[in-house]
């Protein structure tokens, strides 16, 4: 099976070189000649796909590695009907195009980037995603629900009347099919996408109010990232909506998108042990709801914890005899209690720089101690070069959508993203040259990541290392917020000392030291053995700081099956939340329709709790 060209490659359109590709590999699929197929690959490429091929989110590499997937799914998946649906670009040489597809079960789209190799044109990466199932498409669009309901009738129930009966059933008559622990952006994203699937699930969370997760956040708080970027499923902010925005204001939208988007949602839930019954394939999980104990029985769980959601609280020696305040930066109340203080804050990431930041400008006498090199770059560089091209005002002008930006970005396969992203923070670091100088210049230890790639790739391999400047790392570089270096030693009454001897009088210690692995929360609510069955969630197995091999390809455990069935892990950003939820939930609208959901390349452990 070969393409038919009577022209050479460099001769044709994008539009003819794309409808070539797909109409022969389509073919070569169609007769089930794997050999083929692959040979519709690149030497070195990369095929990734979000569940439409493997009911998994995973990437294979290379011809072989194409090979195998299809060997392994294409007779159940049956791709067919492939189709170019929008034209085709090209940019030296590589032909992008965006497609769409049928399965056995569902209907997906895709981006194929395709280049010559030996006077053809053959996939150099190729990303395939499901988002809809045959049969149970989600209500919208033409689809919608009426609403009202014309006409007479004595049995006539109101929407009113309806949800509170659906309230009351819930927990008690009704058992969730799916129980999402973790109210916070990745819980919320994934109840609105299950309530839309029709899967009944339910969102529990300890705090008081929807939103408290980010309004019980220090005083200083707010978006880092622009709001292009931020969307939540279905409901976006309004175009009024400031690009970075309050913790408070946050927390508003989320309170209020729970109640717009119908998600069950039980707030003061604390669940507090969980087990698995490999007989009855369900879960037992006991729940403390406004003080009272209950049992739920999901057939699914998920954490949706959060990636920064269980602190790393360090063991000091000292800490028992210092006079002072010490918390962890989760549990910061922000800076209005500090005025006048000595406050040393261990850390200096995100948190950190905030918190510095914050006290500053309360009049605290604010030291700052660095225990590793961290990566900095200056917001408005990186809503230029890191993110403009696909979330900005000047994105949607050009027609690039947060969805279709959100597809463009999980089209890099991650074995190559930093070679996309390495420019773009050349480009920072010239342009903010005379910043890093005088930074560098006051002792902070600076880093672009183990290979130039910036703050993206840090975040997806170890997701710490960098700081989105906003301002605070100004102050560092002017010398007004101090700064010390070192590990620290011990505490005294009145005083963090580092391991060099020196010595910071403090009358606040804040430990700006991150978080752990989201097995973690594993470990504590079902145990640390079913935690080390799972092995730890995110990193890509880069062999880069902090993030150990071997290369997974994917960030290990998120959004995908686990080795301990009915387990699930959801969390990131709100683009993450928003973007990977939608896959989440199709595995597990699948899973309570009784679809038949083998996985391929299952998740490997490589590294325990």
């Amino acid at each position: 099976m070969t393409q038919t060209i009577d022209a050479p490659v460099s001769t044709l359109s994008p539009q003819e070189r794309a409808a070539i590709w797909f109409a022969s590999f389509e073919a070569a699929l169609a007769e089930r000649d794997v050999a083929a197929a692959a040979d519709h690959f690149a030497t070195a490429s990369f095929w990734r796909d979000l569940i439409a091929f493997t009911w998994n989110i995973s990437t294979v590499e290379n011809r072989d590695g194409v090979a195998a997937r299809l060997t392994e799914t294409l007779d159940r998946v049956d791709p067919t009907g492939f189709t170019v649906s929008e034209p085709p670009t090209e940019d030296d040489g590589v032909v992008t195009a965006w497609f769409e597809f049928e399965t056995a079960v569902g209907r997906g789209r895709g981006l194929v980037r395709l280049r010559e190799e030996d006077g053809r044109d053959r996939a150099w990466t190729f990303l395939t995603t499901l988002y809809e199932l045959k049969g149970h498409e989600e209500p919208r669009g033409v689809r919608r629900p009426a609403g009202a309901e014309h006409g007479a009738s004595r049995d006539r129930t109101t929407w009113l009347e309806r949800r509170t009966a659906e309230d009351e059933a819930l927990g008690v008559t009704e058992q969730p099919y799916v129980l999402v622990l973790g109210g916070g952006q990745g819980g919320i994203a994934l109840g609105a996408r299950l309530r839309q699937l029709g899967v009944p699930s339910l969102v529990i969370d300890k705090h008081p109010r929807p939103g408290d997760q980010w309004r019980n956040r220090y005083k200083s708080l707010c978006l880092h990232d622009p709001v292009w970027y931020d969307h939540l499923p279905y409901l976006k902010f309004p175009d009024n909506w400031p690009v970075f925005a309050p913790k408070d204001k946050v927390g508003d939208w989320l309170e209020s998108y729970v109640k717009i988007m119908e998600v069950p949602y039980w707030s003061s839930t604390v669940a507090t042990s969980a087990t698995w019954s490999e007989e009855d394939q369900e879960w037992t999980v006991q729940i403390e709801r406004d003080g009272t104990p209950m049992t739920l029985r999901p057939k699914q769980l998920v954490l949706a914890t959060g990636m920064s959601g269980k602190p790393n609280q360090p063991v000091v020696p000292g800490q028992d005899v210092f006079r002072g305040e010490q918390h962890h930066s989760s549990a910061h109340p922000g800076p209005d209690a500090y005025r006048g203080k000595r406050c040393v804050v261990i850390g200096s990431n995100n948190s950190a720089f905030d918190i510095c930041g914050a006290l500053w400008e309360h009049d605290a006498d604010v030291t700052m101690v660095q225990r590793s090199s961290t990566h900095i770059v200056k917001s408005d560089s990186l809503m230029e070069y890191g993110l403009g091209d696909l979330y900005s005002e000047r994105a949607l002008e050009a027609g690039v959508t947060t969805e279709k930006a959100d597809l463009i970005f999980a089209s890099l396969p991650y074995r190559i993203m930093h070679e996309f992203q390495i420019p773009a923070y050349e480009k920072m670091a010239e342009k903010d040259a005379d910043f890093y100088s005088r930074l560098e210049a006051a002792g902070f230890r600076h880093d672009w990541g183990d290979d130039g790639s910036g703050l993206f790739m840090k975040y997806l391999r170890r997701g710490s290392g960098y700081y989105i400047d906003v301002g605070a790392a100004e102050l560092v570089a002017d010398g007004e917020v101090r700064l010390a270096q070192g590990q620290v030693s011990h505490l005294t009454e009145d005083a963090v000392v580092l391991e060099d001897g020196t010595e910071l009088p403090a009358d606040l210690v804040v430990y700006a030291t991150g978080y752990g692995s989201m097995n973690g929360w594993a470990a504590d609510l079902i145990s640390q053995e079913v935690a080390d069955k799972v092995g730890k969630c995110w990193g890509l197995g880069s062999e880069t700081t902090k993030d150990p091999g071997p290369w997974e390809g994917e960030q290990r455990n998120m959004w995908k099956p686990t080795q301990q069935d009915g387990l699930w892990f959801h969390g990131g950003n709100l683009h993450q939340s928003r973007h990977y939820s939608l896959y989440l939930a199709l595995q597990l609208k699948a899973r309570h329709a009784g679809l038949d959901t083998p996985v391929s390349e299952p998740q490997e452990v490589h590294h325990l709790a």
